[in-house]
């Protein structure tokens, strides 16, 4: 394995499981670091932000996001997916002393959906686009009107949610999750 890959848990599989297509729910976890100094010790983990942002705006928007939508605009132009429907179960955006957290769980993600909603919402955050914008973006379905791309630096998968017939235990890399995301434990 590389140096940054490590097995803390391992079963074998059984039945007709797959990784990839047996979940149902995955959970993300993006990283922003948001004050005026980059950070030495942070710089390749989270994604630095300068100018201050307005948790509430962002949390507020973020929640155009929670159900079934179309999220054509939060999708890479590369992306192989055959359908840009999704199911958005949560996404909590709150302050952690001078980091910004953006913890979301969905069916699946398309490609770059993440970092595409952080990166609309981080445009929202610094007053550059207003709340509604979000829900906008759903309606045009086109990426070309989505905003930047955030970086990779920050971005997390914290656990991925499988059928109870896997009888794969629950794991999280993180701690703490949201409330909502015990729906799947």
């Amino acid at each position: 394995m590389p140096n940054d890959v490590r097995i803390t848990w391992v079963q074998a599989a059984i039945g007709d499981f797959h990784a990839r297509y047996s979940a149902i729910a995955r959970f993300y976890r993006y990283v922003i670091l948001n004050r005026p100094i980059k950070s030495a010790l942070l710089r390749n983990q989270v994604t630095w932000h300068s100018a201050p942002l307005d948790v509430e705006k962002m949390h507020l928007a973020a929640q155009a996001l929670i159900g079934q939508h179309d999220f054509s605009s939060f999708r890479a132009q590369g992306c192989q997916s055959k359908s840009p429907c999704r199911l958005m179960y949560f996404i909590e955006v709150y302050r952690d002393d001078d980091k910004v957290i953006i913890d979301i769980s969905a069916n699946a993600f398309l490609h770059h959906m993440v970092r595409n909603i952080a990166g609309v919402l981080m445009a929202i955050g610094a007053g550059k686009q207003p709340v509604e914008w979000t829900q906008e973006l759903l309606h045009v379905k086109s990426r070309k009107l989505g905003g930047v791309t955030a970086p990779p630096d920050g971005l997390y998968l914290g656990a991925v949610y499988y059928p109870e017939q896997y009888g794969l235990a629950k794991h999280s890399v993180f701690d703490k999750l949201p409330d909502n995301a015990r729906r799947f434990d």
